[in-house]
Parts: structure tokens; sequence; C-alpha cells
């Protein structure tokens, strides 16, 4: 029994400290979300329909925060635990600094993973929510983390990329997008006619209640942009909201297509012309 009171007694007040400690931590690591998500909050619009620039470049700030916030605090909480239990950190952190010198000789693709997502989050390249080409894969990022880009293509297929293979990005919605339609029309057809067509289709797509907000920008008539084998390919361009340039293509593509029909106006395709001999042989 005195064994065990002396032992009592003894780490009694170690223990507490060890209480306090993660009690600390747990509350310093509240308080640090908090603080991201006020961040983030400041960027809200209050559309949950639609999100800004900012309120994209505030989500992956905050995820990445929120990451280093939690290493950083629970690294602090183990040292601090090991020394109320009596471990000497003078070694430990010595030989932490030497491995860590040797991993970084050894893991030099780690370390490139780890700068180039630095520098990725910090000039702003890639936003969550984005449309991008990267690596070779093109799609709607999801994640930005210090070491991986995550990118979800059309498919549903997720593209986990290592940040040092990303050595150019082409990002479609990076402030806004264009929709882009290029129309061929038979060599027959008065092209003036085609663009008056299509500069009617184009102005009831600006009065239109739902498309009106996804376009920022008048529409452009470049006229004839080629001579096709089969037809004449007339341009069609507008500039739209960052997200919204494939939504009003289709909607562009499905609408000139129909005002075409109308006007009886030939859209060409290929066609297969099969000759046959005297004796029916093709």
């Amino acid at each position: 029994m005195d064994t065990i009171r002396v032992w009592a007694q003894t780490h009694t007040p170690s223990a507490l400290r060890i209480v306090l400690i993660l009690l600390l931590a747990w509350l310093v690591r509240r308080v640090l979300r908090s603080i991201i998500k006020r961040i983030e909050r400041i960027s809200d619009d209050g559309d949950p329909h639609h999100t800004t620039e900012l309120e994209k470049r505030a989500q992956t700030i905050g995820r990445i925060l929120r990451q280093a916030a939690s290493v950083l605090v629970w690294s602090v909480t183990l040292m601090l635990v090991l020394g109320e239990f009596g471990v000497d950190l003078k070694p430990i952190l010595a030989g932490a600094g030497i491995l860590g010198l040797a991993v970084g000789f050894g893991a030099q693709t780690l370390v490139k993973d780890v700068i180039t997502g630095f520098f990725i989050l910090l000039e702003n390249q890639i936003r969550v929510g984005d449309t991008v080409t990267a690596a070779g894969c093109t799609g709607v990022v999801e994640a930005v983390n210090l070491r991986t880009t995550v990118l979800r293509d059309q498919d549903g297929t997720t593209h986990i990329i290592p940040n040092s293979a990303i050595t150019v990005v082409n990002n479609a919605t990076r402030d806004w997008s264009r929709a882009l339609l290029d129309v061929g029309v038979a060599y027959k057809e008065d092209t003036d006619r085609c663009e008056m067509v299509l500069r009617e289709v184009g102005a009831a797509l600006e009065k239109d209640s739902v498309f009106a907000k996804k376009i920022i920008g008048p529409f452009e008539y470049p006229g004839v942009v080629k001579f096709g084998d089969s037809a004449v390919v007339l341009r069609v361009v507008v500039k739209t909201q960052a997200q919204d340039g494939p939504t009003v293509q289709r909607e562009l593509r499905r609408r000139v297509k129909k005002a075409f029909d109308t006007m009886g106006i030939e859209m060409p395709y290929p066609h297969v012309k099969v000759i046959r001999d005297h004796e029916g042989a093709a």
C-alpha cells in the first residue's frame, strides 16, 4: 500500500499535466479550425448554387491550413507528453534531424511534390472546382494537397496526380470561360443568310432568363473560318461564367441545329457512295 501511495503522489501531478496538455491541444485545434472556417465564410457570397473564384481559393487554402494545423498541434502535443513521461527529447530531436536529412536525400520526389504543391497554392494556379488538364489528365479539381492533386473526369474516374508530375496546367475555367461553336454548312448555302440565323439564335439566348446569367459578354461572329472538304465552317463565340462554358455551348448547339432545320439550311455530313458495275458487283 505504501508503494502505491508513493507512486500516486509522485505521478499524479504529471498525469494531471498530461491531461491538461491534451485538453489544451484539443482547444487550440478547435480554435484554429474555427478561425479557418471564419476565413472561408468571409469569401462566401451566400449563393449555394454558384461558387465564386474567391470561394474556390478560400476552400483550397482552408483545406491545406487544416491539415497543417493538425500536424503541427499534435506533433507538439506528442513531444510535451513524452517529456512528462520523463523521456529525454534531445536525442529524439537530434535523431529526427538526422533521419529527416536521410529521408530528404532518399525521397527527393516526395520533397519535390511538396515544394511544387506549395507553389501551386501560393500562385493560385489550381482551385477546387476548376476544370483543368494536368499531367495528361482532364477533369474537375476535387482536392489540392501539398503532395497530390485530385481530379475527377467526366466518366467519374478519379486521377490522383503527384504534384511533381504537373509541369503545365491548362485551366479551362480560370476567372471566365468561353463557348465556341464551329458550324459547317453546305457550299451551296448563302453564308450571309446562315450568319443572320446564327445572330438570331445568339440574340434569343441572351434574352433567355436562365442562360442570360451564364453569359458575361456579347456574342461574336468571326464569319467563315474554314473551307472544309464538304462544308463552309462558320464560328460563334461567347464569353461565359467560369463553369458555364460547356453548358452554354451545348444549348447553343441545340438551338442552331433546330434553327437551321427550320430554315432549311443544310449541314452536310460524310456520305459513302457505292458504284456497282453492270454485273452488280461493288
